[in-house]
C-alpha cells in the first residue's frame, strides 16, 4: 500500500477519491462510485471529504518533504 496522499495525476475535484483508491488499490472510478453512492444514505460524506483534502498532502508537496 502506498502513502495517503492526493496524487497530481487523474484528478477530478481535489484527488481525494484518486488517493484512496492508490492507498487501498482500487480503481479511482470505482472509489469515485462508491463515494457517489454512498451520497444516497445520511451521513456527513461531503464533510468527510472536505476534512480529507485539508488534511491529505498534495504529493508533490509530500515529495519534497520526505
Amino acid at each position: 500500500m502506498s502513502s495517503l496522499v492526493r496524487p497530481r495525476d487523474n484528478r477530478w475535484i481535489a484527488g481525494v477519491c484518486s488517493g484512496l483508491a492508490r492507498r487501498f488499490g482500487l480503481s479511482p472510478n470505482i472509489m469515485r462510485l462508491i463515494f457517489i453512492i454512498s451520497c444516497l444514505l445520511p451521513g456527513p460524506q461531503f464533510v468527510v471529504y472536505i476534512v480529507l483534502w485539508v488534511l491529505m498532502p498534495d504529493e508533490s508537496k509530500a515529495r519534497s518533504y520526505g
